[in-house]
């Protein structure tokens, strides 16, 4: 069995609510949020896999030159759900992962440093991120043994369902902030984020 944890990053969406914008392709820290996203995986030296629609050409612009691994979701309009068992069905099917939404501009190297070290501590547990204030977010580790009921999700839940089955074999991990929260829908989201960045004064 791969015992190996897993990066897998969901890419497929469609940023309905941007109202023509493309909210992975928003700048954070000098580049696109999805190619921040990606290297921010990739420089923890897991195997990483990003999910992608078969539709948004500038996604996949957006992260040339890395060395990921890209799967496309045919059926990504179908729901969160066609994503996230895309991208499963490309692991080592014993393989944990660490499923890691692309849009989440406050979420750094120390964060998924700690997602993983949770994991290493505690690997048959589920570990789901949550704000420093203890409201449940992103990332979450899944666990090998639950590959099954991850693959048989359908619809635009994506893994809420599973989460709600196994709450008791969940360890909840307080990240800084709202890094574990914070998810920027429409242009008004990003306006009010970046005002907010602005207005912090430097640590």
């Amino acid at each position: 069995m791969n015992e190996t944890l897993h990066i897998l990053i969901l890419a497929a969406g469609r940023a309905s609510r941007m109202r023509g914008a493309d909210k992975l392709l928003e700048p954070v820290a000098g580049q696109p949020l999805l190619r921040r996203q990606v290297r921010l995986a990739l420089a923890t030296g897991l195997p990483t896999h990003l999910v992608l629609p078969p539709d948004r050409p500038l996604r996949h612009a957006a992260i040339a030159g890395l060395p990921v691994a890209c799967v496309t979701a045919e059926r990504a309009a179908d729901g969160m759900a066609e994503s996230l068992k895309a991208g499963l069905s490309a692991l080592p099917p014993g393989a944990p992962v660490m499923l890691f939404l692309a849009d989440l501009p406050e979420i750094d190297a120390e964060d998924l440093a700690a997602m993983a070290a949770a994991h290493k501590a505690r690997p048959d547990a589920i570990i789901r991120a949550t704000s420093a204030a203890g409201q449940p977010g992103h990332p979450v580790v899944f666990p090998a043994w639950l590959r099954g009921e991850l693959l048989a999700l359908d619809g635009d839940e994506g893994a809420r369902r599973v989460l709600q089955r196994h709450a008791s074999q969940t360890q909840f991990l307080p990240l800084p902030g709202n890094h574990a929260t914070t998810d920027l829908d429409t242009p008004e989201d990003w306006a009010d984020w970046r005002r907010r960045k602005a207005d912090t004064p430097p640590q």
